[in-house]
């Protein structure tokens, strides 16, 4: 004889069996509280636990709209997005930028390990293909090769990647033929260095002259955006040869094995603010991205990517250098807080939302949002026409305004 037992416990059915129970091999099943399932009489249990199969909301192989809004919503956010396309687009945020600024006054976001869609939750960085990060607004790269049978094939560690360095820097040209008002920075690192091979640079140097074709950027002085517009700019970490801007010269902040959340988003935000005040001359990059012993990057990105986003948003539009921000799993909503910085009229100039995607809340020109001034502490700002560039409170003019960075600089 088998006993069996059913309880009911906020919202679940457990079904188990006294064999079950020893085994602790319990057998549990949603229940929908709008269309609750009927028994069946010959056990009195519910189909799917008698191995029926189960139909969702009295509707056979419908979901619930609240178990689907759920699941969409822990696959996608503002700040965090694992899933196959990104929430918006924005091919062409460089644009609206002038030609003399250079690559290092600009925020730019970008990716850690960009190829790395293949290995499980140990290994995957990115969920996003090659073409769906570019169009998003990326505009940072981090391609890790090694050498195999004479050619550079993209891994990530002794995961191979199912691509290869000339067709990533095929495809990014294609991208960059049809936008050419933008540039693409692209870090080439040989992955596992221990175990380098000889001939990496002098095939890195061909594959480079091969399919670059003029529009790779392999000097090594810093560039402007005008100079590189519709090219690949190279950040490299050669020992010997100069293919590019030297990667060891940049000011980095790449804290990648993760033993506590909070003290790498510490760290991130402390880089992100050292490059909103740091010297305007040099290059920071701030890899928000990371993995651990008892982590994996999916799990950092939940945890600091939404952090990054509200320090974004709490700065406010402003136009800010956060550098260049490297993330695993990014959301459109950060993404567009880092392009946006740039300049905050333009940069949302040509970001298209997918469909299904909710507006963007509107901001009150003191940087918050709703049509809330938090500065004057009521919704209509007793400030003068768009013209004017004073304020009527304070009375000072608006482009002479004390720059908060100042004060967390000296803090």
């Amino acid at each position: 004889m088998n006993l069996q037992c059913t309880c009911y416990i906020r919202g679940r059915t457990r079904v188990t069996t006294i064999t079950g129970l020893m085994a602790s091999i319990p057998l549990c099943q949603p229940v929908c509280h709008w269309h609750p399932q009927p028994r069946t009489p010959s056990s009195g249990l519910h189909p799917a636990a008698a191995g029926e199969p189960r139909a969702q909301c009295g509707r056979p192989g419908a979901i619930h709209p609240l178990s689907q809004s759920m699941e969409a919503q822990c696959q996608r956010s503002a700040a965090f997005d694992c899933t196959a396309q990104p929430a918006a687009c924005c091919p062409n945020w460089m644009a609206q930028l002038p030609d003399a600024v250079p690559l290092c006054r600009l925020s730019i976001p970008g990716t850690h390990d960009s190829l790395s869609l293949f290995g499980g939750r140990r290994l995957r960085c990115q969920s996003w293909g090659l073409e769906a990060q570019l169009a998003a607004g990326i505009r940072f790269l981090d391609v890790r090769c090694k050498l195999a049978r004479g050619e550079l094939q993209v891994y990530h560690l002794c995961t191979f990647q199912r691509a290869s360095l000339r067709g990533v820097l095929r495809r990014t040209l294609r991208f960059l033929h049809a936008h050419p008002s933008e540039a693409v920075l692209m870090r080439i690192k040989e992955e596992l260095p221990l175990l380098s091979r000889p001939g990496f640079a002098a095939q890195l140097h061909r594959c480079l002259m091969e399919e670059g074709r003029g529009h790779v950027w392999c000097r090594e002085e810093m560039p402007t955006l005008g100079q590189v517009r519709g090219k690949i700019v190279v950040l490299e970490a050669l020992a010997r040869e100069v293919l590019g801007i030297p990667y060891e010269q940049l000011n980095i902040s790449d804290a990648w094995n993760v033993l506590s959340l909070e003290r790498k988003w510490t760290r991130a935000q402390r880089h992100m603010e050292r490059a909103a005040g740091g010297d305007p001359a040099t290059m920071y990059l701030t890899f928000c991205s990371g993995n651990g012993l008892f982590t994996c990057p999916e799990e950092v990105a939940r945890f600091v990517n939404p952090r990054c986003y509200q320090h974004l948003r709490r700065r406010g539009r402003q136009p800010l250098r956060w550098g260049v921000v490297i993330m695993d799993f990014p959301g459109a909503g950060l993404l567009r807080l880092i392009v946006d910085s740039n300049a905050p009229k333009a940069g949302r100039h040509g970001i298209t939302a997918a469909a299904g995607t909710p507006p963007a809340p509107s901001r009150h020109p003191c940087g918050t949002e709703d049509g809330h001034c938090r500065r004057h502490g009521r919704a209509h700002c007793p400030r003068r026409r768009p013209g004017s560039r004073l304020c009527r409170r304070t009375s000072v003019p608006v482009g002479r305004r004390r720059d908060p960075r100042h004060r967390e600089a000296s803090a």
